[in-house]
């Protein structure tokens, strides 16, 4: 008796395992013919999307915020410049200089993960990809005069590509604030390196410093260049110089 009754129950546990089994088939079946895993991912990118225009909505109001004081701060620079800021030519100027401070100081208020939109692709490329004669243009720190230029960037992807008009938009993030030539330079690359994990990165700067052309030593025709070499770049000279040849080639 015993034993038919440990083989009835055993036989129970099986048929209600299966049970158990078919309707999760079925809840998964209907999950997929009901587009659920689609469903789930245009909802994240729907809420990130929301939360970029809530970002971006909070910033352009703090921006709105400090305009007063900007324009009042540019007003006093030219009062003790002895000009007349009631003359027509000026009327405006204070807000228009706080207006164009603001958008060459932009990239504070940006971030790599704002720009990238998720444009970074699983791909079976391990070649080197290189985006040249990117156009730079940033303020120098020490005067707060323009330095411009090019910026050419090399990397070689690990199973993960970028979209390319992302490596710009990764240039201006870091060229629109108060900069040091070397410093952009160093934080382009690190900042491309963080968001696909290469196998490396190489950054070049070429460009005109008006604090050494309008004032100083005024010397028109002289250019700075700078480089970050990371991974392969920096451990294979070969590599390295296949980079330099190709980007700095006419």
């Amino acid at each position: 008796y015993l034993e038919k009754r440990q083989v009835s129950t055993f036989l129970y546990s099986v048929l209600k395992l299966k049970i158990c089994h078919n309707v999760g088939e079925t809840a998964v079946e209907e999950f997929h013919c009901n587009n659920g895993f689609n469903d789930l991912i245009i909802d994240t990118k729907k809420s990130a999307v929301v939360h970029r225009k809530h970002e971006t909505s909070r910033k352009e109001a703090e921006d709105e915020s400090r305009l007063p004081a900007l324009e009042a701060a540019y007003t006093s620079i030219l009062r003790n410049l002895e000009e007349d800021t009631d003359r027509d030519g000026l009327l405006r100027t204070p807000l228009r200089a706080a207006k164009a401070i603001q958008f060459l100081t932009k990239g504070y208020h940006e971030t790599i993960d704002d720009i990238l939109n998720n444009a970074i692709f699983d791909e079976d490329h391990d070649e080197m990809v290189i985006v040249k004669d990117i156009d730079v243009f940033s303020l120098c720190e020490h005067h707060l005069v323009p330095f411009f230029g090019k910026v050419h960037i090399g990397y070689i992807p690990n199973k993960k590509v970028v979209g390319l008009s992302k490596l710009a938009r990764i240039v201006e993030i870091f060229s629109r604030r108060l900069q040091v030539q070397e410093r952009l330079t160093k934080q382009i690359a690190m900042g491309i390196c963080e968001a696909l994990q290469p196998k490396g990165v190489a950054v070049v700067v070429e460009a005109a410093h008006m604090c050494m052309v309008m004032r100083g030593v005024q010397k028109m025709n002289s250019r700075t260049v700078t480089s970050t070499m990371l991974g392969v770049y920096l451990e294979d000279p070969k590599t390295r110089e296949e980079f330099l040849a190709l980007a700095m080639h006419a």
